[in-house]
């Protein structure tokens, strides 16, 4: 089976604590709110200290149009895309030896908050030496759900193509989309919970020739779930000056009831279930989206600790995210035969899973 040889991540360059966080949103909407105070609670009830983000602080506080918006998207997406990825190919951590870029066949770019024609993966081509007969394949809009739907669009690329060697490059600025005459309390949550973040993995099918120095996991099998007419729950509403956040308050209780069917139908399909799973990878769409999850798949809260600790020193970067989560994971080194379940969810109101195997 593809596996997952080597995941690297790289924050953007501005830190932000909570507290600041909370300072800046109180001075933009005190006016609009009477109950500013009771609102600004969703910080603090977060589990999340600090984050990080591709602008200072004050740059918030400023109008912006979205051709600003999407110009320093573009710019940021490239330099920390070149980084991410030859990070990733120079891990040693977990690669017997550092991977040329013409080794790769394929790049899948995944994002969802800005946009570029070329491509992004395209202009970070013109950076790194890739073979120009490399595959690029990019991927808009699956929000959090995207940096594991990439991860199995990889690995389907390398069951179909068993000799190539696939990167997934994902990225996101949310800060970029930041509307600071957005008084909805769809915007006030996601300056609670939304950052920027840019990770990469390397998916090796099984007749690569790239080696590893400890185990790594396996992709056993993946599953994608749409729920219908569920456009309202979340995403993006486009508008002249960039990106609205629509952001459902009924997301963790439709996590509640959809998620453990969908879970322990992928699952039986291997003759699994809920206790065979020792390494839950899951993206931390907040602190109630996490306490759903434990909830919908009766799992105790130690197996959400490496998701809560990514959110609470990144926040929620949306499709990178779950990437962050799964580095962790592959640093702790687990052993040889543990299963792993991979999971994120997004906008469309979809799911992404992936059955994971350290081998």
């Amino acid at each position: 089976m593809p596996k997952i040889l080597s995941v690297s991540t790289v924050l953007p360059p501005h830190e932000v604590k909570q507290e600041q966080a909370v300072e800046l949103t109180r001075a933009l909407f005190s006016r609009r709110f009477k109950d500013i105070e009771r609102l600004l609670k969703v910080f603090q009830n977060g589990d999340i200290e600090k984050r990080d983000v591709c602008m200072p602080l004050e740059w918030y506080g400023q109008p912006h149009d979205f051709e600003e918006r999407n110009t320093l998207y573009i710019q940021h997406a490239i330099d920390l895309g070149v980084e991410a990825v030859q990070t990733c190919l120079q891990n040693t951590e977990t690669l017997l030896e550092v991977v040329d870029p013409t080794e790769i066949d394929a790049i899948f770019f995944i994002s969802s908050t800005g946009i570029a024609t070329p491509s992004i993966e395209a202009r970070i081509m013109n950076r790194i030496s890739f073979r120009d007969d490399t595959k690029r394949v990019p991927i808009w809009g699956l929000g959090c759900a995207g940096g594991a739907a990439g991860v199995s669009r990889a690995f389907e690329y390398c069951k179909a193509f068993p000799k190539s060697n696939v990167l997934v490059l994902s990225l996101e600025f949310c800060s970029l989309t930041f509307q600071k005459d957005d008084y909805s309390k769809s915007n006030l949550v996601g300056v609670s919970l939304f950052s920027d973040g840019v990770a990469c993995a390397l998916i090796a099918g099984d007749q690569s020739e790239i080696a590893v120095n400890k185990p790594v996991p396996s992709i056993m099998g993946t599953t994608s779930k749409l729920m219908p007419d569920s456009e309202d729950v979340m995403g993006w509403d486009i508008k002249n000056n960039g990106l609205y956040v629509v952001f459902s308050k009924s997301i963790p209780s439709i996590i509640t009831n959809w998620l453990g069917p969908f879970v322990h139908e992928f699952l039986g399909a291997y003759n699994l279930n809920k206790d065979d799973i020792t390494h839950f990878v899951a993206h931390p769409g907040g602190k109630k989206v996490l306490k759903a999850y434990e909830d919908a798949l009766g799992f105790d809260s130690t197996k959400t600790d490496i998701s809560r600790d990514v959110l609470r020193n990144h926040g929620n970067m949306s499709s990178p995210t779950v990437l962050y989560v799964l580095k962790q994971f592959m640093e702790s080194s687990p052993e040889a035969g543990d299963y792993g379940l991979m999971a994120a969810l997004g906008p469309g109101f979809c799911g992404e899973l992936l059955l994971l195997k350290w081998n």
